[in-house]
């Protein structure tokens, strides 16, 4: 598999050469990154013509995610609500002596940040990914490897980290998993799916029939839960 940037039409085109038969444009959320799928067989120029000859439909897929509804900015302030695996959570902030800064759970319902006194929205906004990450990782890991079990494949390494244009990736060469820290702030289900999605790579690196069939097997509604994903709200940041 090779693997280029091109600028088509005023457009920045990911390009993947790839032991396929047909050439597949694909525009995706959130942002309508634009990737195509070519056989090696296939001229740049070829690439090119069929990518402007799509146009109009990238630039429609395109314009319906830029409308796409768009979370507030969270300011780190008492009765602002933050998400934590889909369930809405009203912070209440404290301000304290000590040095150091700590988040909890209070009840179905709260979420309580006590802060050092002078506390910036920007150093709130940091604990609060770190935070938001470490439980994010809690519920990865065993699902993580319960995949690898039934699947009969273990990556080598994982991750998570922030990334503006998917919810994961998957190096199967290097057997390497990264999830988006966003998906902290998604129901459980949907982080399931992603994490079967990636591990699925690990059987085919392609989106092929090989690959779609783990997931029709293995989580039938997966295309009613990617829909929803796609659907909800996109990050504040995402512009």
């Amino acid at each position: 598999m090779n693997t280029e940037v091109s600028q088509i039409g005023g457009l920045e085109v990911e390009i993947v050469r790839k032991t396929i038969k047909n050439l597949h444009i694909g525009c995706y959320p959130p942002l309508g990154r634009v990737r195509v799928a070519a056989p090696y067989s296939i001229s740049n120029d070829a690439i090119r013509i069929a990518v402007l000859n799509r146009m109009p439909w990238i630039r429609r897929k395109q314009s319906q995610f830029k409308q796409q509804e768009r979370q507030t900015g969270r300011l780190f302030v008492s009765g602002e609500t933050h998400f934590l695996f889909g369930r809405s959570l009203r912070l209440n902030v404290q301000s304290w002596d000590k040095k150091t800064h700590r988040i909890s759970r209070h009840g179905a319902e709260r979420l309580l940040m006590q802060v050092p006194c002078g506390s910036s929205t920007d150093q709130m906004r940091r604990w609060m990914e770190v935070w938001m990450k470490t439980k994010l990782r809690a519920f990865a890991t065993p699902r993580i490897s319960f995949w690898a079990a039934r699947l009969e494949r273990n990556p080598e390494k994982w991750g998570i980290r922030p990334m503006k244009t998917k919810w994961g990736s998957c190096n199967p060469e290097k057997r390497t998993i990264w999830l988006n820290s966003e998906l902290a702030k998604k129901p459980e289900r949907m982080i399931d799916y992603i994490i079967l999605h990636e591990m699925a790579h690990l059987i085919s690196p392609r989106h092929d029939t090989k690959f779609t069939g783990v997931l029709d097997r293995e989580l039938p509604r997966w295309k009613d839960i990617r829909n929803e994903l796609n659907a909800l709200p996109l990050p504040a940041w995402l512009n």
